[in-house]
């Protein structure tokens, strides 16, 4: 049986002499999925409670033999002023309260308490210390020059220093609890950073991944929610939703920019609840769960259009995560093929064989619109059709002449491209040039893309590097 797991991360404190209200307080936090609690009935003993262990905030009475609560406020607004205290009140101490929320108490509560009012600024106060603690962190790991957790991200690959940079973000926020949205173009390892951002968060269950694209809005509340038995015709028993599995654990949910107007609605409660309720059933289930959403849309202009909910895209990206695209950094070419052609030849039960340098300064002209699950395929690909030692560009040809748009690199100016009949692009230009100059402004572009380097330059014109430097004499 999985242990409760306590929340918040630090216990709230329940200062009162009379045991009555001590438990009133008790089963109102627990009932709100705050279980994680200090009863102290004596007032002298709360500063060493402080002293021993930190907690998330006080609710303190004001009437107490020995030490009243408003003598108490002041040693604690000195020692401890980063936690919120609320100061538990009669009717007829209003004017008391009020001289305690100016000497820096959070709130203040009314007896008979009401619970709803309690809760809404009990939950506003955690959250608030929350924010501070994710600021500090940040600002922690940003004047930091170092990974802290690099197992964690060992099978993302990279010696890029904007890769770097996002680590260190991710650690930053780890151990957080708000939603993190992670966005980038197929192929770039979306889940591996989820993977990562879990690994570093300190949560006691694994993280559940789940694929939201293409599910109508029925499937989709019973694949998150679940339901229980009896709940429609076909349910013969309780199924547990991904939202229970991933309890103490994350709930990784990709393709979020494909999900339905309805499903959209339940996933805006969920977060802002933090509750669900299964198919057929009738009482809420609160989650601790940490939510990471990626996509490879473009969620801004979603929203734009009325496909996403507004509401909802500032839900999701409380924290945001952008993997830049692998044509972004090419400094992780070597790093990816030394990994990848270590790889396959072991799946092919090859000798490891290597690759020449230039192999990266042509790799480096693709676009590759699939980033690195691509590059992987790729290297699979040569690797188990080549008998030779070297990997060498002439094994990628093949690949990168079927992307053939792709070819160049994005930042370069690119000549206008051939429709289907070949003839599009020449439609355009009026009056035609002279072949001879439009053969030598081919080449000379050619050779600027590619740094000079001839045998790049002729691969991309189709020519021989022998025929590319008679042309050059000639010129």
């Amino acid at each position: 049986m999985l242990r409760e797991r306590k929340k918040p991360d630090f216990p709230i404190l329940v200062v009162d002499d009379e045991a009555h209200s001590l438990k009133s307080f008790e089963l109102s936090l627990r009932s709100h999925g705050l279980n994680h609690i200090i009863l102290c009935s004596d007032s002298l003993k709360v500063m060493d409670i402080l002293g021993d262990t930190e907690v998330e905030l006080i609710l303190l009475d004001i009437l107490m033999p020995g030490l009243t609560g408003e003598a108490l406020l002041q040693q604690i607004v000195e020692q401890y002023p980063q936690i919120p205290v609320f100061m538990v009140t009669g009717l007829n101490e209003v004017e008391t309260a009020v001289r305690c929320m100016q000497a820096g108490a959070f709130d203040y509560v009314l007896k008979p308490v009401d619970k709803n009012r309690l809760m809404a600024s009990v939950k506003k106060a955690i959250e608030l210390r929350h924010l501070r603690r994710e600021n500090a962190r940040l600002t922690e790991h940003f004047l930091s020059d170092t990974v802290e957790n690099p197992e964690a991200f060992a099978p993302i690959l990279t010696r890029n220093r904007k890769l770097m940079s996002i680590f260190k973000y991710c650690e930053a926020i780890g151990k957080g609890s708000r939603p993190i949205l992670i966005t980038g173009e197929t192929g770039v390892g979306k889940e591996l950073m989820a993977e990562a951002i879990h690994a570093v968060s300190g949560r006691e269950q694994a993280m559940v991944a789940v694929n939201v694209a293409g599910l109508d809005d029925n499937v989709f509340s019973d694949t998150l929610f679940g339901h229980i038995k009896g709940a429609f015709t076909g349910a013969a028993s309780i199924r547990r939703g991904y939202i229970e599995k991933a309890a103490s654990g994350s709930l990784f949910m990709d393709e979020i920019g494909d999900l339905s107007m309805a499903s959209q609605v339940k996933l805006l409660r969920l977060l802002d609840k933090r509750e669900y309720v299964p198919l057929g059933a009738d009482m809420a289930k609160a989650t601790d769960a940490r939510f990471i959403f990626a996509t490879h849309k473009d969620l801004p202009g979603l929203v734009k259009s009325n496909a996403l909910r507004k509401d909802l895209f500032f839900r999701l990206q409380t924290h945001h995560i952008h993997i830049p695209p692998l044509r972004e950094r090419r400094d992780d070419l070597p790093v990816l093929l030394d990994h990848f052609i270590a790889a396959a030849a072991a799946e092919f039960q090859k000798e490891t064989p290597v690759f020449e340098t230039e192999l990266v300064e042509y790799l480096a002209q693709y676009r590759f619109p699939g980033n690195v699950r691509e590059l992987k395929s790729m290297v699979f690909d040569a690797v188990g059709r080549t008998t030779a030692d070297i990997i060498s560009p002439h094994c990628f040809a093949g690949a990168i002449e079927k992307g053939g748009q792709n070819l160049l690199d994005a930042s370069s100016p690119s000549l206008p491209l051939a429709g289907e009949n070949g003839q599009a692009w020449l439609s355009g230009l009026v009056p035609l040039p002279k072949l001879k100059a439009m053969t030598e402004d081919l080449i000379a572009e050619a050779l600027r893309r590619t740094k000079n380097n001839q045998r790049q330059a002729a691969r991309i014109l189709g020519i021989t590097p022998q025929a590319l430097n008679q042309r050059l004499k000639r010129k």
